[in-house]
């Protein structure tokens, strides 16, 4: 049976979890972060670490975000259109 860092056992015998491992969801965003349920430590690749206590936790997978790890929606802004403003419809035009 595989066990973890610490020796105790992932998962039953019957392919369950075993009754004292807490499975942690995780969600990827097309588009944007991962979503993970906290409270989450995450160590980065030069070894510095990074705390939140939020129950659900952001982490950045474009790495525009200035609060990288954390996901600050950076992956959200809106790229101009090739359209120039006379081609858009009313509401969408640019007013000078």
């Amino acid at each position: 049976m595989p066990t973890d860092d610490e020796g105790g056992a992932i998962g039953g015998n019957d392919g369950t979890a075993a009754s004292t491992t807490k499975r942690t969801t995780v969600r990827i965003v097309k588009g944007g972060p991962i979503v993970i349920d906290g409270p989450v430590e995450i160590e980065l690749d030069d070894g510095t670490r990074v705390c939140s206590d939020r129950f659900a936790v952001a982490v950045c997978t474009c790495r525009r975000s200035k609060n990288y790890p954390l996901c600050d929606t950076s992956h959200r802004a809106k790229k101009r259109s090739a359209q120039s403003s006379e081609d858009r419809p009313a509401d969408q035009r640019d007013i000078t």
